[in-house]
């Protein structure tokens, strides 16, 4: 229903975004971890009788939100593709919420990741959002944005179709995840 943003080659996020998830998803179960997602296909899971593409959304985003705070003591990873109307900016993101304390660590620790796994002149800085990123201000438990990189410029939205750069996404996190929850 909702594809996010277009890359400059004209391929959608919500692919690329739904890739990353589910090689994360496995990684995370072959290390023993209680994974649950939102999707596992191309899908909204917003309510069945649900009418009008605004009600949909709205009803989705609180089905996602369900979930994020069904749980104590999880971890939530919001995966997303950037776009800005300048092509020459690239490099992932992350962004945190200050509603729960740990938000800022979690962020900063896969930003750190991307720095050191598959960006290495990613200067990019964490950033605080407030309420218009639903999931990550109003998520009970610690909770990040990760967007991947910049769809709007044409050699990150390049490597991003890629399925090897995407295991490699999927892998940063991974370990992001990993030294966050060791820590």
């Amino acid at each position: 229903m909702d594809g996010g943003c277009v890359s400059i080659n004209g391929d959608s996020e919500k692919g690329i975004n739904l890739n990353i998830l589910l090689t994360l998803r496995d990684m995370l179960r072959i290390s023993g971890y209680d994974v649950e997602v939102t999707r596992d296909t191309d899908k909204s899971i917003h309510d069945n009788g649900i009418e009008g593409v605004a009600n949909q959304k709205s009803s989705d985003m609180d089905n996602r939100l369900a979930l994020f705070n069904k749980y104590e003591n999880a971890v939530c990873i919001s995966i997303h593709q950037n776009q800005f109307t300048d092509s020459r900016y690239s490099g992932a993101q992350m962004f945190y919420s200050d509603s729960n304390k740990q938000n800022e660590a979690l962020a900063g620790t896969i930003q750190k990741k991307f720095v050191e796994f598959i960006q290495p002149d990613n200067k990019r800085e964490i950033k605080l959002c407030g309420k218009e990123l639903f999931l990550c201000y109003f998520s009970k438990n610690p909770t990040v944005m990760v967007e991947c990189g910049f769809l709007s410029n044409p050699e990150e939205a390049s490597l991003l179709m890629t399925e090897d750069y995407q295991n490699k996404v999927a892998f940063t996190i991974f370990s992001g995840l990993n030294e966050f929850l060791k820590n």
